[in-house]
């Protein structure tokens, strides 16, 4: 079963960490393990499997989930939220590539070296063009490894279009947001309010998002785009970059 990091308040990276252990309903916490014999001697019911480790009252506080689990619901449970959103939709990519983008039709073009247009007139383009003439602001970070891999060289030529189009998509190096402490999944967080994060198979096909307002998983990633929106470069700037390295 996978981990997801829900949060920590240490600033060295080593300990005090929560962690959501997905597909259950249990929180994995990391700590000082509690060695005092005063206090071992007081607690309750202990099993032989079980050990017990410290953390700040801050780190609960901050990132302990307030709600059940949310179940795994199809994407496209949530397009709805792409039209009905009343401020920022905001997304984090993480993966190093998608399954989504070997169906597309510039794929084998890519490939081949060979040059392609975008189309204004896609559903996606048309409602980007539309909520951010209504003055709402659609916003993503794409994170980029060094070398980038072929999928996210395609994500950076196709991204000229959303661009165009009135997206705002930046790109910060993977190693930036390691020291940033990013979060390493999908997601997009709706008006600062709702969170959909996606769940991927071993094909990097997606196999569908989780949906909260937990007020935990709500700040946590409001932390996460704030600190890596700030540190991103633009398409266009990144881009140019790339052509003077080649």
């Amino acid at each position: 079963m996978t981990l997801r990091l829900l949060g920590t308040t240490s600033e060295e990276g080593d300990c005090p960490t929560l962690y959501e252990i997905e597909g259950t309903d249990e929180i994995l916490v990391q700590g000082d393990r509690e060695t005092t014999p005063e206090h071992l001697a007081q607690l309750r019911d202990v099993k032989p499997s079980e050990s017990f480790v410290r953390v700040p009252r801050s780190l609960l506080a901050r990132y302990a989930p307030q709600a059940a689990a949310p179940e795994l619901q199809p994407f496209a449970s949530i397009t709805h939220l792409f039209r009905e959103f009343r401020h920022t939709a905001w997304r984090l990519e993480t993966r190093r590539g998608y399954a989504s983008d070997l169906k597309s039709p510039n794929w084998p073009k890519f490939q081949a070296g060979e040059s392609f247009g975008f189309n204004p007139d896609s559903a996606w383009h048309a409602n980007v063009r539309a909520q951010t003439e209504a003055g709402k602001r659609f916003e993503r970070v794409r994170l980029v490894d060094e070398p980038m891999t072929e999928g996210q060289r395609f994500l950076l030529a196709t991204g000229q279009g959303a661009v165009a189009a009135g997206e705002d998509i930046r790109n910060l190096t993977r190693s930036h947001a390691e020291q940033l402490r990013l979060p390493d999944f999908d997601f997009w967080v709706f008006d600062s309010r709702i969170v959909a994060r996606f769940a991927f198979d071993e094909n990097n096909a997606t196999l569908g998002v989780y949906v909260t307002e937990d007020p935990a998983e709500v700040l946590a990633a409001c932390q996460a785009r704030d600190a890596a929106w700030h540190r991103a470069v633009p398409t266009r700037e990144f881009a140019e970059r790339v052509r003077s390295t080649v």
